[in-house]
């Protein structure tokens, strides 16, 4: 008889503890998400879901937990038997496994959309100027935006910005995509395209987590719906059964206000 390995999530964060101060603002968060799965994580203001964001990116250190993401721990290493914080070029390195869409843009405006795009391939990954022009112009093409890769980001729309902003994440070639309420800036009619953009992300089997009060979005692509409340995960399922029969009366009553 021949044993079949059972493959382990790529991104793993158990009973992970943040404070701020006094602020207890994780407070033994467990979840673990599977390659090529689309988790929204959903809840109100303050529930922590940006900080578990930047936690996993590394961005943010805990005090408690381990998040691990391919198997490797965030912002540790083990070396015999003991173990260290990583350096910040360790922790560069680790991060270029993990993409990045914050709320606000952060392009370079003295840069054009391609040379936004450019920037880490050339100076963390280290590849030339022609591999970089050609990665950077195909994941502009992936969001619609080639034929504006000259544009600096003053002639951009928020809406295209953003859209920018995820070509730069796509470029570096992660494993794992982290959206921070990509929506939450725009004018209303300009998240529909940026919307579009995440959705093609997502058909193309990329292992996104995504922070977002857009609950259509999420009934549509989430493979899993998490919902956050005072730095807790109190409630996770498909999208239709945590978006349609909430079994916890805190996240009912968040959704008769959000829908």
């Amino acid at each position: 008889m021949t044993s079949t390995a059972v493959a382990s999530p790529l991104m793993v964060a158990a009973d992970v503890n943040k404070w701020l101060g006094s602020n207890h603002i994780l407070r033994g968060v467990d979840m673990s998400v599977e390659a090529g799965e689309i988790v929204c994580v959903l809840g109100p203001s303050g529930s922590g879901k940006s900080t578990l964001l930047r936690c996993i990116n590394g961005l943010e250190s805990i005090e408690s937990g381990v998040i691990s993401v391919d198997g490797d721990r965030v912002g540790f290493k083990t070396h015999r038997g003991q173990l260290y914080e990583h350096t910040e070029r360790e922790a560069a390195r680790m991060r270029r496994r993990i993409g990045m869409v914050f709320q606000h843009f952060n392009l370079f405006n003295h840069m054009t959309a391609l040379q936004n795009v450019t920037y880490g391939p050339r100076h963390v990954l280290g590849i030339s100027r022609a591999e970089a022009n050609k990665l950077g112009l195909d994941a502009l093409n992936k969001v619609g935006l080639g034929l504006k890769k000259d544009s600096y980001p003053a002639q951009l729309s928020g809406g295209q910005q953003q859209r920018v902003a995820i070509a730069r994440a796509l470029a570096m070639k992660p494993q794992l995509m982290l959206f921070d309420e990509p929506t939450s800036a725009l004018d209303p009619e300009l998240v529909g395209d940026v919307l579009a953009v995440m959705k093609r992300v997502a058909e193309e089997g990329m292992t996104m987590i995504i922070v977002t009060h857009e609950i259509a979005f999420a009934r549509e692509v989430a493979d899993r719906v998490v919902f956050m409340d005072e730095g807790r995960i109190i409630e996770s399922g498909t999208a239709a059964e945590v978006l349609d029969n909430p079994t916890n009366e805190r996240t009912a009553n968040f959704l008769r206000h959000v829908k």
